[in-house]
């Protein structure tokens, strides 16, 4: 703190060790009786001036030390790495739903958009912002048969000539984004290619008892679309529609006769954090630099 201050110091230090010296040597006789009294004295204080210095070396060993420490890169890597996950709430969800959700907000797969997840096995759809904070959820209708691929062509299809093998609800990533219907609906459009889309459960067909199903318990029940997701009204209008009004998001749908990290190329987030750490991890010892010096 006070540099010139300690350099004062030992100066006065040092020249009233050298007085001592000169006055053992050059008037022995003044001093009866102790002749070796401040040549003594004189080696007491040269030591103490040693010591002092030495000490005031010393003092910042410590600091040295804690600076190396935090320099290693095991130290940082700790430090750094901390994952990323989304935030359910209080809300229920499957191991799957939730990998996939901390797997996109760690690696920002979502590139800053609002993001949806439609898990399949559990028939429910979660819509997040793009921070990973959950928006709401809800309970959902899916394609009739399991799969996780599309008919070829299926997208110009009549619904008519659909076979019932072949409704299923693809998985993947698709970018989305709201458009309207030929009837001049609002949808979110998951996949234009294969007309597949999220939109307000359609209650046209009192037989196929839609609203309903959605409110059954009974997955067997959430399967009856032709591949299409039908999600309640509300929550089309409250949380859907505003999570993408304006912006493209992502709308991830789980699949279910694979694995997501086969069809995402997803990863956990913490074997990334546990493998990248394994890697870095390595004696925490004093190398050949300023800490190891203060030894010699």
């Amino acid at each position: 703190m006070c540099p010139n201050k300690t350099a004062t110091n030992a100066d006065r230090l040092f020249e009233k060790t050298l007085f001592f010296f000169r006055a053992a040597l050059l008037h022995p006789k003044p001093f009866r009786c102790s002749g070796s009294v401040p040549i003594a004295m004189a080696r007491g204080l040269c030591l103490g001036w040693v010591v002092a210095s030495f000490s005031a070396q010393s003092a910042t060993a410590p600091q040295d030390v804690v600076s190396l420490h935090a320099s290693h890169p095991a130290v940082q890597a700790t430090t750094a790495e901390r994952p990323k996950r989304a935030n359910f709430e209080q809300e229920q969800a499957s191991q799957e739903s939730r990998s996939i959700a901390d797997w996109v907000v760690d690696s920002s797969d979502n590139q800053g958009m609002p993001f949806a997840i439609v898990d399949k096995a559990q028939a429910k759809v979660f819509v997040f912002m793009a921070d990973g904070r959950l928006r709401g959820s809800a309970s959902a209708l899916l394609g009739l048969s399991r799969g996780d691929d599309s008919v070829p062509g299926i997208g110009k299809r009549k619904l008519s000539s659909i076979r019932p093998e072949e409704r299923t609800t693809p998985a993947g990533r698709f970018v989305a984004s709201l458009d309207r219907n030929l009837k001049g609906e609002e949808i979110l459009w998951v996949d234009y290619e294969t007309a597949i889309s999220m939109h307000r459960v359609i209650t046209s067909n009192t037989k196929e008892r839609r609203a309903q199903r959605l409110a059954s318990e009974s997955l067997l029940d959430k399967r009856i679309s032709y591949g299409c997701i039908n999600v309640p009204v509300k929550f089309y209008e409250n949380v859907l529609s505003p999570a993408f009004t304006g912006t493209d998001g992502i709308v991830y749908v789980l699949p279910e006769t694979r694995s997501a990290r086969e069809v995402f190329g997803s990863y956990e987030v913490e074997e990334r954090i546990g493998s990248k750490t394994a890697s870095q991890d390595a004696p925490l010892a004093l190398g050949s630099g300023s800490a190891a010096g203060l030894a010699k």
